[in-house]
């Protein structure tokens, strides 16, 4: 293995000392880090190895961040799963800057008061969670047709409690 190869926090398997964890490098070894202690290690002719699977990219033109936001969003689409605020754009506009008021059975307490637009995203988050679940349910490989069919049921539970809110969603296909 060459010493270029190596990085920081890199984990690596020794013939001899078994494995260890790369501290340090410096233009002619590493020190790594082994269960007996730290060692010098030349990579080259100590026949060090990459204790995990490597990947390398050669003739990449674009900034690293770029890549694995290209990557991530493909996985994202291929998997079929949403980003957060994908869908639901706004607030219906009868509703901005409006409060819910809640009043208490005893005059003694005092009323609470909660901006439109936060339980609307509150109402917005659970049913975004309630698709995620769905989809993981849907993917599982350990749960049974049966298991699946069930735990659906009680997600299509939950969008029916939600249908109160419907009122709230600027577009209709947003809704429950």
């Amino acid at each position: 293995m060459k010493l270029f190869d190596l990085h920081i926090g890199m984990n690596v398997v020794h013939p001899r000392y078994g494995s260890g964890v790369v501290k340090a490098l410096n233009e002619h070894a590493a020190e790594v880090l082994f269960s007996d202690g730290l060692k010098p290690v030349d990579p080259e002719s100590s026949g060090l190895a990459p204790a995990e699977p490597q990947a390398g990219l050669t003739g990449l033109s674009l900034p690293l961040s770029q890549l694995i936001t290209q990557t991530v969003e493909a996985l994202a689409d291929r998997l079929g799963l949403e980003k957060p605020d994908a869908r639901v754009k706004e607030l219906a506009p009868k509703w901005r800057g409006g409060k819910l008021v809640l009043h208490p059975h005893d005059p003694a307490l005092a009323t609470k008061e909660l901006e439109l637009e936060v339980l609307f995203h509150k109402v917005v988050m659970v049913r975004n969670n309630l698709r995620v679940l769905e989809q993981k349910i849907n993917g599982s490989e350990t749960l049974t047709s049966a298991e699946k069919f069930d735990w659906q049921q009680y997600i299509t539970r939950c969008y029916g409690s939600l249908t109160t809110f419907n009122l709230l969603f600027k577009e209709k296909e947003d809704q429950f």
